[in-house]
């Protein structure tokens, strides 16, 4: 599942080329998670202001003669990427069996491919006014924001009794540790995966939180990770993958200590650590 960094990079792979462009047509293929909300002819002739991020959704706001007119919010679901088409001529782009989105622009051609049609693009009025607020409102902080110290992270820690590695799924603490972040910033912080979120200290829950923007950002500065079918906008696939000290790994010596990798599953996701260094 593209997690934060894959969303980021591919963020930052289209905002650029996008800022600006004016919308062509819109081409709607199978049904995705849900429906866009709005008649796709009504976006032709607006044009696409700057895109940002929240969690693991994608806001790109439209505007129609400088002004806002809402804008599209995207999600790549299970298995979704997102390709810019750059060539003039994009429009004119066969899709294939799993491309269910294309934005026709003057620049080139948006399109969301997703074989598990998991992913979505739904119409909102505004990021803030739903369905785009419905869908944002339970997401937690951003796990680079300033605001987010180490204290108030410990102190959302210590509201909940999940285990952690499930809390940290769930995005309600922070957004962005998805099943490879997660397992790979608690093994960074020494961190037991299944001990209750409420029991960690406020020392560890700063080591976590370190954890997880080391993680994170090395994530982002090598594309993310391609475990199956990731790649960003332009077609590069992720290399942290093969950077992972637990991930994927199970069976292997430990990185730090030697002794053999375990895997377990935690709400029916795989989870890899290390007994000796990740003590509850």
């Amino acid at each position: 599942m593209p997690e934060l960094p894959e969303v980021e990079v591919t963020r930052r792979g289209i905002a650029a080329p996008l800022h600006g462009a004016h919308v062509l047509s819109v081409r709607l293929g199978k049904p995705l998670r849900w429906p866009l909300g709005c008649a796709p002819e009504s976006l032709s002739g607006s044009s696409v202001g700057a895109v940002t991020r929240r969690g693991k959704y994608l806001w790109l706001p439209l505007l129609r003669d400088g002004q806002a007119c809402g804008g599209l919010l995207l999600h790549l679901g299970m298995s979704g990427s997102l390709a810019l088409l750059p060539s003039p001529n994009a429009v004119m782009a066969h899709p294939g069996s799993h491309d269910h989105f294309d934005l026709h622009t003057d620049r080139g051609t948006l399109r969301l491919n997703d074989p598990r049609r998991f992913g979505a693009v739904v119409w909102s009025p505004a990021i803030d006014r739903p369905p785009a607020a419905t869908l944002l409102q339970r997401l937690g902080p951003e796990p680079f924001d300033p605001a987010l110290t180490p204290a108030l992270f410990h102190a959302a820690l210590q509201r909940r009794r999940a285990p952690i590695k499930a809390l940290l799924l769930s995005g309600e603490a922070v957004v962005g540790a998805g099943n490879i972040y997660a397992c790979e910033a608690l093994f960074q912080a020494g961190i037991h995966p299944a001990l209750r979120a409420d029991r960690i200290s406020r020392p560890r829950a700063e080591r976590l939180l370190a954890g997880l923007r080391s993680t994170l950002g090395r994530a982002l500065e090598v594309g993310g990770s391609t475990l199956r079918d990731f790649s960003d906008a332009h077609g590069v696939s992720g290399a942290y993958q093969a950077e992972a000290g637990v991930y994927g790994r199970a069976g292997l010596p430990c990185v730090r200590c030697s002794q053999p990798v375990r895997r377990t599953v935690q709400a029916q996701r795989s989870t890899f650590f290390c007994a000796t260094c990740q003590r509850r």
